[in-house]
C-alpha cells in the first residue's frame, strides 16, 4: 500500500520551516523529505525527527548557488572538487538524520563543454559519491527534471537516466522517479513504472500540469499507486507539490492512506 512522505519545502509553508515537522505530524505523516537541510544544524533537524517519530526519506546534495539559478553540478566539468566536498557535507547530514537516500542534482548544461564531457563528468562524480555512500548503506538518487520548469537540465527523460545509471554501474545508484516530471517529458506512466521498477529508488508526485495536489489534473493517481504496488515498490512516495490554497485544506486526498 502506498505510503507518503511530506515534502516540508513545499508543504506547510504557512509556518516557518522548523514548525512544519509538527504540522506534518498532526496531519498523520510518518516520514518527511525536503530539498535542502543545510540552513540548519543537522542535530536540530534530528531532534525534530526524533520528537515526532519521523523517518527522513530523502534530501538533496548541495545544489550550488540556487538563487542564481544553479541546480547542482554533478555533470558540470571543472567542478569536480566542489562536488567531492558536497559529498562530505551531504554524508554528514545523512548520518545525523539517519537518511538512507540522497539525491545528487546534475546541473544545467554548460555550453562551454560538449555533451560527452558532461556525461563523463557525471559518471565519474556519481561513481565517487556512490562508493562513499555505499560504505554507510546509503543510496544515491538520480532525478530527471522536465525542461519546461528547468530548461537545459542535464537529464530530462527517465529512460535516459536509467541508461546513465547502467553506465555508472553501482548497485546503490537508483532512479528518483518524479511522476510530475515524467508525465511532462515521457508519458505512458503505467508502462514506464513497470519497465523501470528494478532501477527505481524513490517516487515523488504532484498534479500535472500545475503541480498542485495529486487529486486534480490529468493523472489518475489511485491507478498509478496500484501500478507501483504491482511493480513491487515499497518505499516512500514524496508529496512534492505546491498546495493550491493552504496545505491543510488540500490534504483530503491523502487521508485514506495515512
Amino acid at each position: 500500500m502506498a505510503k507518503f512522505a511530506a515534502n516540508l519545502t513545499m508543504l506547510f509553508t504557512e509556518v516557518p520551516f522548523l514548525e512544519r515537522f509538527e504540522q506534518a505530524h498532526q496531519a498523520g505523516f510518518k516520514a518527511v523529505e525536503y530539498l535542502f537541510p543545510y540552513a540548519f544544524d543537522a542535530e536540530v533537524l534530528a531532534c525534530e525527527l526524533k520528537k515526532y517519530g519521523f523517518e527522513q526519506a530523502l534530501f538533496n546534495m548541495p545544489p550550488g548557488d540556487w538563487d542564481a539559478g544553479e541546480r547542482g553540478f554533478a555533470a558540470i566539468p571543472g567542478r569536480e572538487e566542489e562536488f567531492r566536498a558536497s559529498v562530505d557535507t551531504a554524508l554528514n547530514y545523512a548520518l545525523t538524520l539517519g537518511c538512507k537516500k540522497v539525491h545528487a542534482m546534475s546541473g544545467i548544461v554548460d555550453s562551454t563543454f560538449s555533451y560527452q564531457q558532461h556525461v563523463d563528468t557525471f559518471i565519474n562524480n556519481i561513481r565517487f559519491a556512490a562508493d562513499v555512500f555505499a560504505e554507510h548503506g546509503i543510496e544515491l538518487m538520480i532525478e530527471p527534471l522536465n525542461n519546461r520548469d528547468v530548461p537545459g537540465y542535464f537529464i530530462s527523460r527517465q529512460r535516459d537516466a536509467v541508461e546513465l545509471i547502467k553506465q555508472v554501474d553501482r548497485p546503490n545508484v537508483k532512479l528518483q522517479l518524479d511522476l510530475y516530471h515524467a508525465q511532462i517529458m515521457d508519458g505512458d506512466l503505467s508502462v514506464l513504472i513497470r519497465d523501470l521498477a528494478n532501477y527505481t529508488g524513490h517516487i515523488q508526485i504532484a498534479s500535472v500540469p500545475d503541480r498542485h495536489e495529486p487529486s486534480e489534473g490529468e493523472l489518475n493517481y489511485p491507478h498509478l499507486f496500484n501500478v507501483l504496488d504491482e511493480s513491487g515498490y515499497i518505499g516512500w512516495i514524496g508529496c512534492e507539490y505546491n498546495p493550491r490554497t493552504n496545505t491543510q485544506a488540500g490534504l483530503q486526498w491523502v487521508q485514506p492512506y495515512l
